[in-house]
């Protein structure tokens, strides 16, 4: 039995499983220390160590994946930027192989992800797929014949990233109108907060929730008065549904994949986000009525998506 240890190095947090053909044999979790980069590698170093005494000597670990948020050259060497840590043109790899003593594998988190629900999670029994993150902003991993689709420069799959709204709001990475401003867990809470502060005689529930605050919603607290039946806050999730299956529809017209994935937060609103994401996917599918329409669907590794992806990259390439 290979046993990989899976690492998702996160802006607050690192978590990591010791993994064995997909399946969790021990966790940790440190906080991600004040984003350093010299005690990031520490941290990592520490957490696989915790996995190796827990698991014994009879259990060895032969490799390492670390999935981490950012731009990773195409060798899998160098963090050239991460939007969330202090990292640019970060020779990551080897200092974390310094670190833990074993080999490492780095990869995008959502490239991760996407092969951890590829491999063993929702998307097992199809040869492509795509998944897309919906959380503080659009993340997306591709698989095509089998294989990670990673670019000519290790940068491909930035999906949140392509332009939906000309002259529409500022995204994050500089430009106006991309997906992620209007598919995310970022954009759910920018409206809610919108609507409370605009004193919309429709924001009742949302405004009790929030104790009359605006800047105290989040995305959590959108989702459970939409489960209570709030018609303003499943408005909102659907508009995030919607143009996720708008979205998704433009990346079908280029890829044609087998199955899409749904994962990320603002997927634990399940049928509320599903359900307009597939109509808004159908509504807009290039060929519609004389093509099979591609299944979207939740993701079902959950967290643990990225750390059983990487755990399994690693496990490939020792």
């Amino acid at each position: 039995m290979s046993i990989c240890v899976g690492v998702d190095i996160g802006g607050t947090k690192i978590a990591a499983s010791a993994v064995a053909e997909g399946a969790i044999l021990e966790q940790a979790l440190r906080e991600t220390p004040a984003q350093a980069p010299d005690d990031i590698v520490a941290a990592v170093g520490d957490v696989v160590r915790e996995l190796q005494e827990r698991l014994g000597a009879d259990a060895p670990v032969e490799a390492v994946g670390v999935a981490c948020a950012g731009f990773i050259d195409r060798g899998g060497d160098v963090v050239v930027f991460a939007p969330n840590l202090a990292w640019r043109d970060e020779p990551l790899r080897s200092r974390l192989e310094e670190a833990t003593g074993l080999p490492v594998v780095l990869e995008n988190d959502a490239n991760a992800a996407a092969w951890g629900e590829f491999r063993f999670g929702a998307a097992r029994d199809v040869e492509e797929m795509v998944l897309i993150t919906l959380g503080t902003g659009v993340g997306g991993g591709i698989v095509v014949d089998g294989e990670l689709v990673r670019g000519s420069h290790g940068m491909g799959a930035e999906v949140g990233h392509m332009r939906m709204v000309p002259d529409g709001h500022r995204c994050g990475c500089g430009n106006k109108g991309c997906w992620e401003v209007y598919a995310s867990g970022s954009a759910l809470v920018r409206e809610a907060r919108e609507l409370v502060a605009g004193g919309s005689p429709h924001a009742g529930a949302l405004a009790d929730a929030c104790a009359g605050d605006p800047q105290a919603i989040n995305g959590v607290m959108v989702t459970t008065v939409a489960q209570q039946g709030d018609p303003a806050a499943r408005e909102l999730l659907e508009d995030v549904g919607r143009w996720a299956g708008e979205g998704l529809a433009s990346l079908a017209a280029i890829l044609d994949p087998g199955l899409l994935v749904i994962g990320g937060g603002v997927s634990a609103a399940g049928d509320l986000v599903l359900t307009p994401a597939r109509a808004a996917f159908a509504r807009n599918l290039t060929g519609r009525g004389h093509r099979d329409v591609t299944p979207v669907v939740l993701a079902e590794l959950g967290n643990d998506a990225g750390m059983i992806g990487a755990a399994d990259l690693a496990s490939r390439r020792v």
